[in-house]
């Protein structure tokens, strides 16, 4: 009998990451359930009716470089090949009114969305290479609000995505420094410009080994899952006005069921392994059995230049250069 193909998920003890998983296993893959409280995870994936093998938890807490180091252990440890893996976990902190900092030093929503998954995708690309499956994948979640072709990337609340010329990661991304330009701390761009990061790096990650490995490296944007927990540190206010305001005016909203299908679908279907480099989207607004394309990307998220300059201050940050 054939194995069943594995999938990493980052963030997956709940909201898309979680919905991922069970969309995933019930097209029979197994799911390395990554998260910081274990717990909580496996109660989500037994009401969900994630069957227990079909998953595995296993800790990581992308803030902190040691415990990235210590996950892809713990997997390797674990004997399975991996056939894909799934950059889902964020941390939104929009109320700081200082950064907050992680093991490193360094401003956390960075060190954990962006840091973080760089660290991991480049430690486990040798065991995505040596994969036996026919398409094998790594996805990273990006978001409409970094993404200046798109109308939510260019709300100004509280500042569009501007990672500048990486002025602060030039600078050593430490104390004082907290964001990305190098200029004043705003904790709701930190995670924009993280997540803009992100999608530069499914690029970036498509443009150096593509070709050589055959691996399929793609972001996507599922859709505005408004009311999933990444939003929890908001305003309570602001946790019920946003999913009425998506679902009423924008019509962009979708349930975290309705996303984690989107992203499931991405990983396994094989029409979605026939190209890399691309930015898969259901777009702003949803219609009924909307079908996904490829949404174009900022200008600055394409810039070879910007990428290169990019991929080397992370890999400085991580330790891998």
């Amino acid at each position: 009998m054939t194995p069943s193909p594995t999938c990493i998920i980052t963030g997956a003890s709940s909201g898309v990451g979680l919905y991922g998983a069970a969309a995933l296993a019930t097209r029979g893959w197994h799911v390395v359930m990554a998260g910081r409280d274990l717990p909580p995870a496996a109660a989500a994936a037994d009401a969900l009716g994630i069957a227990p093998d079909r998953r595995t938890l296993l800790h990581i807490d992308l803030g902190s470089q040691a415990s990235v180091r210590a996950f892809v252990d713990a997997f390797r440890a674990l004997g399975c090949p991996l056939d894909a893996l799934v950059c889902n976990a964020a941390v939104y902190l929009p109320r700081l009114t200082e950064p907050a900092r992680s093991p490193e030093g360094y401003e956390i929503s960075v060190a954990t969305n962006h840091f973080g998954h760089f660290l991991l995708a480049n430690l486990l690309l040798p065991d995505l290479e040596q994969s036996p499956h026919p398409s094998r994948r790594l996805i990273i979640l990006g978001t409409v609000t970094a993404n200046y072709e798109e109308f939510g990337g260019k709300i100004p609340i509280p500042a569009p995505a501007d990672i500048g010329n990486l002025e602060g990661l030039a600078a050593g991304f430490k104390a004082p420094i907290a964001m990305i330009n190098g200029k004043a701390f705003k904790p709701g761009k930190a995670y924009k410009d993280s997540k803009l990061c992100n999608m530069i790096t499914g690029r970036e990650l498509h443009r150096r080994f593509h070709e050589k490995t055959d691996i399929v490296f793609n972001t996507l944007y599922p859709g505005c899952v408004a009311d999933t927990p990444l939003f929890r540190h908001t305003p309570r206010a602001f946790q019920t006005i946003f999913p009425w305001f998506q679902k009423n005016i924008t019509k962009g909203y979708v349930t975290q069921e309705l996303a984690g299908d989107r992203l499931a679908q991405v990983v396994a279907d094989p029409r979605f392994g026939e190209r890399s480099g691309v930015h898969w989207s259901w777009g702003n607004r949803q219609q009924q059995g909307r079908e996904a394309f490829a949404q174009q990307l900022t200008a600055r998220a394409q810039n070879q230049q910007l990428g290169e300059r990019l991929w080397e201050l992370t890999a400085q940050c991580v330790g891998l250069a």
